[in-house]
């Protein structure tokens, strides 16, 4: 039954986006306010068939913590959840993702729209140089920048792999950086087919103000988050465990 439920709702998932991407086309040519009401419809789809297929709900914690107006927003990434969560919860965000989505027909012109910062991959310091120039005009209009620090989606329990371009970014930018923990990788593990019944937790933790050091301000991010991450995985997978009937090694 897992299998099954798993495979109707990753159908219904792709079915939702294509709709949304499709019918919403003419979204694209209002102001980006609007866009925003399509991507939270899409959203708000995509947790009722994650509810009512998988069983999978969702919690937000420390929603206090975030402030209008301009924020970089430092997140644990475990899933293909956080990827599309995190848009709801803030006014005019935007994600720093690799140039090559913006290429993709239709997501494309979408991605385009939402005015995200696209990076080409493997050329360095140049990049992580664009990257703090267009966030500091974006950041200027008072949108929220979402970056995953370790740049890729890491199981629960992984050794963290914090990357250098959040720290750029920290300093260059000199704005609050609001660290976010989460669990959802107990319930949708990457590279996996299967989601498992349970409720996503995700986290806002104290912001970091700015003014600290590069080595200082990774430290207490890193440390805040994977604490926080690891809080969140054990309540998870004692959740789980108690209703799938098997220990947590299996899960991924």
């Amino acid at each position: 039954m897992l299998l099954l439920r798993t495979l109707l709702f990753h159908v219904s998932f792709n079915l939702n986006t294509i709709l949304h991407m499709i019918l919403c086309l003419p979204v694209l040519l209002l102001p980006r306010p609007w866009l925003w009401k399509a991507v939270h419809s899409w959203v708000a789809v995509n947790h009722w068939l994650l509810h009512t297929i998988c069983g999978t709900r969702f919690e937000i914690r420390g929603l206090e913590h975030i402030t209008p107006g301009a924020l970089l927003i430092a997140a644990k990434h475990q899933s293909t959840w956080e990827t599309f969560a995190l848009i709801t919860l803030f006014s005019d965000p935007l994600y720093v993702l690799k140039r090559e989505l913006t290429w993709l027909p239709i997501f494309g012109w979408w991605v385009a729209r939402a005015e995200m910062i696209p990076i080409r991959r493997g050329t360095g310091g140049t990049a992580l140089a664009n990257i703090a120039e267009r966030a500091k005009i974006e950041i200027a209009r008072g949108r929220q920048i979402i970056i995953f620090p370790e740049g890729t989606r890491r199981a629960p329990g992984a050794e963290p792999a914090y990357k250098f371009g959040i720290v750029r970014l920290y300093a260059e930018l000199g704005i609050r950086c609001l660290p976010v923990a989460l669990n959802s990788g107990v319930f949708w593990p990457r590279r996996t087919f299967r989601i498992y019944p349970g409720t996503i937790r995700m986290e806002f933790l104290d912001p970091i103000e700015p003014g600290l050091s590069e080595d200082a301000f990774k430290t207490r991010m890193q440390d805040e988050i994977e604490t926080a991450t690891a809080r969140l995985v054990a309540l998870g997978r004692a959740e789980l465990e108690a209703a799938i009937g098997q220990p947590a090694s299996k899960f991924g």
